[in-house]
């Protein structure tokens, strides 16, 4: 059997877990503390009642929240002078994606010196971060979970990807009760990312038994909680599920990587500025396509962990119906349109290509794929 390492925070899930934020800081040792943020998180009131539990556990703290969907490498350094002004000894995010990744980087800023650049790439974080707590509040990003960060360089209009055993959070905090406080178009987004993590990361050359338990039993509570979930607010029952699907997906990426689908959605995201999990539902059907003769009986695995019936199905009709099931999914929450409807040109594709077969991700796709493959898989997606 070979070596494989699973590296996991500390997870604290469940209705109101959030009261455990100032508690679980104390127990990493923190007396002021770094919240990392944004507007929408605080506009629905959830930093209110996170700083009312570090209040409580008789913290100090320092609020910041400059910050934009697809995080930018210019918030990474504002925060992290103000980090160093401030004299955190810890730092707590809530939210999705973006303020948790920005907080990451951010640690490594503060530790580590330099810009954000000198850490693209995988295993570049050498001295330990400060200690992490992160808060969740979407039900997709699952950064939270991983050893990834995902920050935009301005520069060259693309997503950076950081990988680190460093990154992964002390603790994890995942309630489903916040999820009651997003809209149907961030819900649907959300899950599509998580999907697309965890098919990706099944597939992945990295997968190991492990990982791939976690990825398909995510993948079939996408497919049984999802719709539920972006028609109703209120369906706490498909929240849970949806919170635990996302917790499980990422234990299953940030373990196992991912692929194409995020090796290409990075650029996008950098160039237009996109929502990351609707530029995800546009993409991952077309890279499934692609990657399907690389392992078809696990597209066929897939299926079925999709609710699909393939009884008596050859494999390769088996692992269609993974693709039509994933297809139809995204069609019923109402995404998956054109790229070119939000921005993305035939010019833009050599250079979108080029960057793309630099991306950390593509190194685990289960197939090859070099720049006129990633080329033509753009062209798709227009």
């Amino acid at each position: 059997m070979n070596i494989s390492k699973f590296v996991s925070p500390e997870i604290i899930l469940g209705m109101g877990a959030i009261s455990q934020v100032g508690e679980s800081a104390l127990r990493l040792g923190a007396n002021k503390v770094f919240l990392v943020s944004d507007e929408g998180v605080i506009n629905a009131g959830w930093v209110e009642k996170i700083l009312h539990y570090i209040k409580a556990a008789g913290l100090q703290y320092e609020v910041f929240s400059n910050i934009t969907s697809n995080p930018k490498d210019n918030e990474v350094t504002e925060g992290a002078a103000r980090y160093l002004e401030s004299g955190c000894d810890a730092i707590i995010s809530v939210g999705g994606g973006s303020p948790t990744d920005v907080a990451k980087a951010i640690a490594i800023l503060v530790t580590n010196g330099g810009k954000i650049q000198d850490y693209e790439g995988v295993n570049k974080v050498h001295k330990p971060l400060p200690p992490m707590v992160a808060v969740t509040t979407t039900a997709g990003s699952g950064s939270e979970m991983t050893q990834f960060a995902i920050v935009v360089d301005r520069q060259r209009k693309l997503k950076m990807t950081i990988i680190s055993k460093s990154l992964v959070p002390d603790i994890a905090i995942i309630d489903p009760v916040v999820l009651q406080t997003k809209s149907a178009r961030l819900t649907a987004a959300t899950g599509i990312d998580a999907l697309s993590h965890s098919i990706e990361s099944y597939i992945s050359l990295a997968a190991t038994p492990l990982t791939e338990i976690h990825a398909l039993n995510a993948i079939k509570l996408i497919s049984q909680n999802l719709r539920e979930s972006v028609a109703s607010q209120t369906n706490m029952e498909a929240k849970k599920n949806m919170a635990v699907a996302s917790l499980q997906a990422a234990l299953s990426f940030s373990n196992a990587i991912l692929g194409a689908t995020h090796a290409m959605v990075h650029q996008i995201d950098g160039l237009l500025d996109t929502h990351h999990g609707e530029s995800n539902a546009r993409v991952l059907p077309c890279v499934m396509e692609f990657n399907m003769i690389s392992c078809p009986y696990k597209f066929k695995q897939i299926a079925i962990a999709l609710g699909e019936d393939v009884t008596g199905l050859s494999t390769r009709a088996a692992a269609e119906k993974a693709i039509n099931a994933v297809r139809c999914l995204i069609k019923d929450i109402g995404l998956g349109r054109g790229l070119a409807e939000v921005g993305l040109k035939e010019e833009h594709i050599p250079t979108l290509s080029r960057n793309a077969v630099k991306d950390a991700c593509l190194i685990t796709n289960p197939r090859d794929a070099d720049e006129n493959d990633i080329a033509e898989l753009f062209y798709q997606v227009l």
